[in-house]
């Protein structure tokens, strides 16, 4: 079986706030059309009574026009979840490698996001030193930012993180 990766579904509360947070701060770019869709279709694929969403996928920065996306989805109905934490079972965060994790940081707090905890660079023996941080998207989601040095600048930074509006 050959597989590829495709995208990541975060469920929202408020689509259009979160799709513009993840354009304004990370890069990502919009994938159109926008989703309008329910039937019963969508219910039994989902396993949601009377599902309806809608929503857009964000083509993930650094990736070209086939890249994996971030799928944005909002239904009608929203259940609430225990907050997000970093060591809670199943998928924790989303990591952008961004050039400046002290200044990706300022930017998610400015744009409805807070920080988590500190700024820290640690170096790991075999593979380099990595810069990073976590902090929550603004319905909570936690995003990790982080930056690898290895002995060169990193070579496979995506051209669109050298140049995405992470610095002010």
């Amino acid at each position: 079986m050959n597989a590829c990766f495709a995208h990541v579904n975060l469920v929202a509360k408020d689509w259009r706030r979160l799709a513009s947070f993840y354009q304004q701060v990370l890069g990502c770019e919009q994938v159109p059309p926008e989703r309008h869709l329910e039937g019963d279709w969508l219910s039994r694929a989902t396993g949601v009574p009377e599902a309806a969403l809608e929503g857009i996928h964000l083509r993930l920065p650094g990736w070209g026009e086939l890249g994996p996306t971030l799928e944005v989805f909002q239904y009608s109905e929203v259940l609430d979840s225990p907050a997000p934490a970093a060591n809670r079972r199943g998928f924790a965060h989303v990591a952008f490698e961004v050039n400046d994790v002290d200044e990706a940081l300022v930017r998610v707090c400015r744009h409805g996001g807070d920080a988590i905890g500190r700024v820290l660079s640690r170096s790991i023996e075999g593979t380099g030193t990595i810069t990073f941080a976590y902090a929550n998207d603004p319905e909570g989601n936690i995003i990790e930012l982080q930056h690898w040095e290895r002995g060169h600048e990193r070579d496979n930074v995506p051209e669109s993180a050298t140049d995405s509006p992470l610095r002010s």
